[in-house]
């Protein structure tokens, strides 16, 4: 079982997130540097341990990532998904923890397009009526 290894794809906006997933103690590595350095902020890190925690198996595991696309918070969200999803594919038991959580649900919400005659996507241009 030590070389059990896992994979999954986490999507988010145009951010996505290959993951593979290892027995192991918890470390992350996203694009072969560590998470905290590759994302800066400490704000990623309560959401990428929720999967871990809604499933309690928290430093079980490593998780070996390679994200592109979007931008950071995409990218963070995206990591999750995938992790969720490497997760129910290890231990199919996990399934309804991390569903009632919201984790395996991909979030489909994108910029919506500019439309032609309009200032934005909505945003029409001024009318004057005189």
């Amino acid at each position: 079982m030590a070389s059990e290894q896992t994979y999954a794809t986490g999507r988010r906006k145009t951010a996505i997130a290959r993951v593979w997933i290892t027995p192991g103690n918890g470390k992350v590595a996203v694009n072969k540097m560590e998470a905290g350095e590759y994302f800066g902020n400490i704000y990623f890190e309560p959401k990428v341990a929720k999967p871990f925690a809604v499933t309690e198996t928290v430093d079980q595991y490593d998780i070996l990532a390679t994200v592109k696309g979007g931008g950071k918070s995409a990218q963070v969200d995206a990591l999750v998904h995938g992790i969720a999803r490497a997760l129910q594919e290890l231990n199919p038991e996990m399934r309804l923890p991390l569903k009632r959580a919201g984790l395996l649900t991909r979030d489909q919400r994108a910029k919506e397009r500019k439309k032609y005659g309009q200032r934005g996507a909505r945003a029409r241009f001024q009318f004057s009526k005189r």
